[in-house]
């Protein structure tokens, strides 16, 4: 199994080596157009890498793959709309912001493989944690339903802000797309690395709804993290693509947190029934499907 780790990390850090050495070497704003093109590209190879899955290791997994990875990605897009938030309180120009969240993807890579990691050994060792994990997407699935949308992020109070600020000099002005600029005999930050560490923060944050998720699925690490990383890869190019709509669905939460809450229940019922995977990625998808079309039908309604 190592092997496969081995091949699919390098394809993934040439695809990003690609990405930013070649398509992105300029300083530009991603226009729509380019977004939904990396969009279709990282879908459509994560479609490829499950449909490899179903060869090489059988229906099962490629089942619980495409589950674990409609999941992640999902949840990922309320991850967007903090980025959105984030990106318009330091007015972070539209040229800039393709690198901040390229740099912020390598860092969601490393720390999610480092929660996957510890997730599947503690898992092994003491099984009783599952009812933890579930009881916990249960309550971030109520919690999340009645959550404002103004509470997500206090960016003014916000305390990794305070602190980073506290023990690092700042400059309030951009230099460049540069994280760091030497003002006379001093280096300091520039907004551009005060962005990145919310970003890095706020996926953190996230992650500690949607590790748990996944494990819910499947308890294979090598599926777990697959899943994770196709998600997290795409997620740059889907803020670019639905940055200038995120506001349109307004139902979507409500549906993230019944995704969270299913989950939860199919966690805390592993030991007395069973939900097939089949199951349950149909009830995934026709819950987003639903938020989704119920959004869409309400922004018509009040469009008239």
């Amino acid at each position: 199994m190592t092997i496969w780790y081995v091949i699919f990390t390098v394809f993934v850090l040439a695809m990003l080596a690609l990405d930013l050495g070649v398509f992105h070497k300029e300083n530009k704003e991603v226009s729509l157009k380019e977004a939904l093109g990396w969009s279709a590209v990282w879908i459509s190879l994560a479609v490829f890498f499950g449909l490899g899955v179903w060869y090489f290791m059988g229906a099962q997994k490629s089942l619980e793959f495409f589950t674990g990875y409609l999941i992640e990605e999902s949840l990922s897009v309320d991850n967007l709309f903090v980025f959105l938030l984030i990106f318009s309180y330091f007015r972070v120009p539209g040229e800039y912001q393709h690198k901040i969240l390229f740099w912020g993807i390598i860092g969601a890579l490393v720390m999610r493989g480092i929660f996957i990691a510890v997730g599947a050994a503690l898992i092994m060792k003491f099984h009783w944690i599952l009812y933890i994990f579930g009881a916990f997407l249960v309550y971030s699935g109520i919690k999340m339903a009645f959550q404002k949308d103004d509470a997500i992020m206090e960016l003014e109070t916000n305390p990794v802000l305070r602190l980073f600020k506290k023990f690092v000099p700042v400059t309030d002005k951009y230099h460049g797309n540069n994280f760091t600029a030497k003002i006379g005999d001093k280096t300091f930050a520039t907004p551009m690395l005060v962005v990145l560490v919310m970003i890095e923060t706020s996926d953190l944050i996230f992650a500690v709804d949607s590790i748990p998720a996944i494990f819910a699925i499947t308890r294979d690490p090598f599926i777990v993290y697959t899943s994770n990383v196709f998600a997290i890869l795409g997620l740059r190019s889907m803020y670019f693509a639905l940055a200038g709509v995120m506001n349109i669905f307004e139902y979507l939460k409500y549906g993230l947190a019944f995704v969270l809450s299913f989950i939860g229940l199919k966690m805390l019922l592993m030991d007395v029934y069973h939900i097939p995977i089949g199951i349950a990625l149909g009830v995934v998808a026709g819950i987003l499907a639903t938020s989704i079309i119920a959004s869409l039908l309400h922004k018509k309604e009040g469009e008239k």
